[in-house]
């Protein structure tokens, strides 16, 4: 499997496996399942985990991972804290109670990569909803959290979901101390999903990539096959009006495409996500070993040429 550069953290399988898939958020699974998937995932090069506590019932991406993993294993770890400020602020306390569940969970001393889980609201504090974080609180009470645990030794670097309002997000990726890495949205039809709640607001995927790539932001690139929007068919019942199934019906000319050039839509959607210039790595959504084996093939047949790249994007057009 190719290594990528990954910033400050040293070096990266361009592939990750995610902890959403292992924890049925992306349709059903079980533990045994999962812990196999884990099992596979590094038998096949992959070099990091991407957990979190919100991922499955009881934090299941965490146990799962906790069950598979040996002592032996050379994998980074990343997993994640959500920090709303809505209703409570003791940001140090917050952090420190969620990395040490994570790290109980686990089974491990120390997290390679802490990432905020929560949306940044705007500087200008201008609406943007509830369940936020501040600017200023996530530059003066959170950022000096994560710099202690650094200096501590209890995680290697922190980063941020980037997935937010972008005027903070960039801010957040061009103002020192920036973070080390950066989940990013990279798929084919350029959606954030049911991930965006900005109303009036559109993402900005591209303007983010850049600003990561000129500030020295490793780039984790998320959401590869839109929730399965760009998958043959999705894996779990979601209502008519879900962005989910709003953007598989918009998918329909990219599923032709994938057809035409004899590939699955996911395997096509994973091959497009990789070949992103200034993407580190790309997060698996995978819940078993079969739809695994399918990405790890699509890794192997390398990045998408310059004319499928631009048929991809005019589909997306």
């Amino acid at each position: 499997m190719d290594i990528r550069d990954f910033g400050r953290l040293g070096r990266i399988s361009a592939l990750t496996l995610g902890g959403g898939g292992i924890a049925g958020v992306w349709g059903t699974t079980d533990r045994a399942e999962a812990v196999a998937t884990i099992r596979a995932a590094l038998d096949a090069g992959i070099t990091m985990l991407d957990l979190a506590p919100a991922y499955g019932i009881g934090a299941e991406s965490e146990r799962a991972a906790g069950e598979a993993l040996r002592p032996s294993d050379d994998v980074m770890i990343t997993t994640k804290v959500q920090l709303p400020d809505d209703t409570e602020r003791d940001f140090e306390g917050r952090i420190r109670r969620s990395l040490a569940a994570s790290l109980s969970r686990i089974g491990r001393d120390r997290i390679d990569l802490l990432l905020l889980h929560t949306h940044l609201r705007p500087r200008d504090g201008s609406p943007s909803g509830t369940n936020l974080l501040g600017w200023d609180a996530y530059r003066d009470a959170v950022l000096p959290v994560f710099a202690q645990l650094v200096d501590e030794g209890l995680i290697r670097g922190w980063g941020i979901t980037a997935v937010g309002h972008p005027a903070p997000v960039l801010d957040a990726l061009r103002t020192a101390p920036r973070p080390d890495a950066a989940q990013i949205v990279v798929n084919a039809l350029d959606t954030p999903g049911d991930l965006w709640g900005f109303d009036g607001v559109a993402p900005e995927n591209p303007a983010l990539l850049a600003a990561a790539g000129a500030n020295g932001v490793a780039v984790i690139g998320i959401r590869a096959v839109a929730a399965g929007s760009l998958t043959s068919g999705l894996d779990r019942p979601v209502p008519a009006g879900h962005p989910a199934a709003a953007d598989f019906a918009r998918a329909e000319p990219f599923r032709k495409l994938a057809a035409s050039v004899g590939e699955t839509p996911s395997m096509l959607a994973h091959r497009y996500a990789l070949s992103v210039p200034g993407v580190a790595t790309v997060v698996l959504g995978v819940k078993n070993r079969a739809e695994l084996a399918e990405c790890v093939e699509a890794e192997a047949r390398g990045p998408l040429s310059a004319a499928e790249m631009a048929a991809v994007e005019a589909v997306r057009r």
